[in-house]
């Protein structure tokens, strides 16, 4: 390993006091999409104190932040993305306490290794709210928040180490059923109950799963169904999640839900009102020369990435509306010491606080800090970065 590499590793392992305090301070508070007031001012203030100047309630979320450090003209910008909410009854069960202060400690190291060695550069912190509703970063993008971002990246906590593991294409969707209301038992057919239209709905979702591609993934809740057993439901909503490899696919395979729920409001005589989410989420683009250029970073680490398959398992993130507009990269750390926990349960929310957990935002903070300080090293690289982007290839 050269010398500088050395230098930086130390600068990052310096952080782990930090790292530590925070990650115990975040997976406490465990704040909810758009309501993370302490999580960003931990860690906005933690850059502010590392030299960073901070804005903060970009794109209209009082949560979201941008803090950057500059280097001369500012070119290649970089940034890490500070993912910041928990889930409901949850707590930090997928993991953002320790996405958050990874980026923000590897942007921290690497602007103290940075001061007088970097002759032009700018680090970029973005702290990004309610990644769980697929929101934040999908807003960020769409308000420019990336424009002269050069590459994006973050680590996210697994069982397994991934660098390229992807997610798929997301559209979410609200049916609401209106019928109705009569007496359940006095008067039962002078009622149209709206919660058989959800429940139908349910069923044909059910019977269409054999016919889509084993890509897809349809599921979903009822949030409404009825406000007494001897009422027959004047309205019955239902709340769905439709995924897919690519749009076209997603495209697809969201018609044909629509089609489901049509019909079950056709067979029962409800109205229906459908409500798409705020955001469709892309999937997501590893780009393969930053993917590359984490590989080499492990490699100085001297660890080894999982065999396992990418192409299972997958969820959705916004972080796949960010890989649509800039070279973007988002490995995955492993928390559980060679164990299988699965994320969003509670055995994984107990990993991220455990001594593996930390040993693994150890390791993001000091990979995603040698990645970056190579994107900064070598303008060819971040030029190969933007043609892999632009084209799909080399």
């Amino acid at each position: 390993m050269d010398r500088p590499r050395k230098i930086l590793l130390s600068k990052a392992l310096a952080l782990r006091p930090d790292a530590v305090r925070m990650l115990e301070a975040i997976s406490g508070y465990a704040e909810l999409g758009l309501r993370e007031f302490r999580t960003s001012e931990i860690l906005s203030g933690f850059l502010e104190s590392k030299g960073f100047r901070v804005e903060r309630g970009i794109a209209g979320m009082e949560t979201a932040f941008r803090a950057e450090y500059i280097f001369g003209r500012g070119k290649p910008s970089v940034a890490f993305l500070c993912e910041m909410d928990a889930l409901p009854g949850l707590g930090h069960a997928c993991g953002h306490n320790i996405v958050g202060v990874s980026s923000a400690c590897a942007a921290a190291a690497l602007a103290g290794f940075g001061t007088g060695r970097f002759r032009s550069g700018r680090i970029v912190a973005l702290g990004t709210p309610a990644e769980e509703t697929g929101y934040g970063k999908a807003r960020m993008v769409e308000q420019g928040v990336f424009q002269g971002i050069d590459a994006a990246m973050m680590v996210h906590p697994s069982s397994r180490r991934h660098v390229a593991k992807g997610y798929l294409a997301l559209h979410k969707i609200r049916f609401t059923y209106l019928g109705k209301a009569s007496h359940a038992a006095a008067y039962p057919e002078h009622g149209i109950n709206a919660l058989d239209g959800v429940l139908l709905l349910f069923q044909s979702a059910a019977a269409l799963r054999q016919h889509l591609p084993e890509t897809v993934r349809v599921h979903g809740i009822v949030t409404e169904g009825g406000k007494a057993p001897n009422i027959i439901p004047e309205r019955a909503q239902a709340y769905f999640y439709v995924r897919g490899e690519n749009d076209a696919e997603l495209a697809d395979a969201v018609r044909r839900v629509k089609e489901c729920a049509r019909g079950a409001a056709k067979a029962t005589g409800c109205r229906l009102k459908m409500e798409a989410g705020p955001y469709t989420l892309s999937a997501m683009r590893v780009n393969p020369v930053l993917a590359g250029a984490y590989r080499r970073s492990l490699a100085v680490l001297g660890l080894t990435e999982s065999d396992a398959p990418v192409n299972k398992n997958r969820g959705s993130s916004d972080v796949g509306n960010v890989s649509q507009a800039v070279p973007t990269l988002q490995p995955n750390v492993p928390i559980s010491g060679g164990e299988r926990v699965e994320i969003h349960t509670r055995a994984f929310e107990e990993a991220t606080r455990s001594r593996t957990g930390i040993d693994g935002m150890m390791e993001g903070i000091r990979a995603l800090a040698l990645t970056a300080q190579e994107l900064f090293s070598s303008p060819a690289l971040v030029r190969d970065a933007w043609k892999a982007f632009r084209t799909g290839r080399l």
